[in-house]
């Protein structure tokens, strides 16, 4: 595939950036952008991080219901410590990929777009992305609670489509096609949408994979890896059957917990709305996407953790610690 990086001057109606310099959703300049980032659905979630976890805010903005936080990570304590100061972007992706297509895209304009010219840098730092979110255990042996590192994403969602990013690998195009066939079969044969659902699938980058389970083994936080599930939404695409309409793919969540991806004793371990889109943008431009999601749903035994502060806590504090550890190898490779 022939590699496309249009090289601009980008139109305002292309790039909107108003007159202080700030992208349009995120409402900040690319000096408040930090190359390390964590992303997470729920604004309050982010207030939350920049105040326990950040000091020397550089910024705290709020606009259209997405908060981001600049500041320097302060973990401290356990096994582990963060020993020279980690400048951290914090960012709210909203719920689903149609609102994260918005913000990775403003991300990643902000870090490769000059906003005087308008046109793309020559060099830009790769970003190290971790999203924190929450998500449902689709394993009966995963415990409430359980931070879940994601190794592969299959995308439900149709967003990622728009981007022509290749394999990542042939692992990505045979689970493809795989779990094409097994959510075909699982449809009823008069269902108008029998072919028109099809997956695509991501891959976390290694080296991020590598750092989230080797912080958590430093803290002592005990964690799943696996694959992961990225709904186009909460109720029937994640196997809810609360509406008077149908599911066209009923028990999606049954289906996707018994479905034996061939890769050793890996699983699909837990269900979300974020991390295809993620993992398959960021990749598809050289940046490192990562994924660790708590397990607040057991969907096999039907309960629901409406107190998870400290397990998203542990999470935050895992995807900070390898976000510090990665830095050493950004500076490596681009040293």
């Amino acid at each position: 595939m022939t590699h496309h990086s249009p090289a601009g001057p980008f139109s305002e109606a292309d790039l909107p950036i108003d007159a202080d310099g700030r992208i349009y959703h995120l409402q900040i300049r690319p000096d408040q952008l930090a190359p390390d980032i964590l992303l997470v659905g729920d604004p309050g979630r982010a207030e939350f991080i920049g105040a326990n976890f950040l000091t020397d805010l550089e910024v705290a903005r709020e606009h259209r219901g997405l908060v981001t936080v600049t500041g320097t990570s302060a973990i401290t304590g356990g096994r582990a410590t963060i020993i020279s100061p980690l400048r951290t972007t914090v960012s709210t992706s909203g719920m689903g990929t149609p609102s994260l297509e918005i913000v990775l895209n403003e991300i990643v304009a902000l870090n490769e777009i000059d906003f005087a010219t308008r046109s793309r840098k020559a060099s830009f730092p790769r970003l190290h992305v971790i999203r924190v979110g929450t998500s449902g255990a689709l394993q009966a042996g995963t415990p409430l609670g359980t931070p879940i590192i994601t190794t592969y994403a299959a995308g439900m969602d149709n967003t990622g489509l728009f981007y022509e990013a290749p394999w990542p690998d042939e692992t990505c195009r045979r689970l493809e096609g795989e779990l094409a066939d097994t959510i075909r079969k699982a449809m009823n044969p008069q269902s108008r949408f029998r072919d028109a659902v099809r997956p695509y699938v991501s891959r976390a980058e290694p080296a991020v994979v590598r750092a989230l389970t080797g912080a958590a083994a430093e803290l002592g936080v005990s964690v799943r890896t696996g694959m992961t599930v990225s709904n186009s939404g909460f109720f029937a695409p994640q196997g809810r059957d609360v509406s008077r309409l149908a599911p066209s793919i009923p028990e999606m969540d049954h289906i996707m917990a018994g479905f034996d991806p061939r890769l050793g004793d890996m699983r699909i371990e837990n269900m979300e709305m974020e991390a295809s889109f993620l993992l398959h943008f960021l990749g598809g431009l050289g940046h490192w996407g990562g994924v660790i999601c708590p397990a607040i749903a057991d969907r096999r035994r039907n309960t629901f953790d409406h107190q998870y502060l400290d397990a998203m806590e542990k999470a935050v504090t895992v995807a900070l610690r390898a976000l510090e550890s990665l830095r050493a190898e950004r500076a490596g490779a681009q040293g």
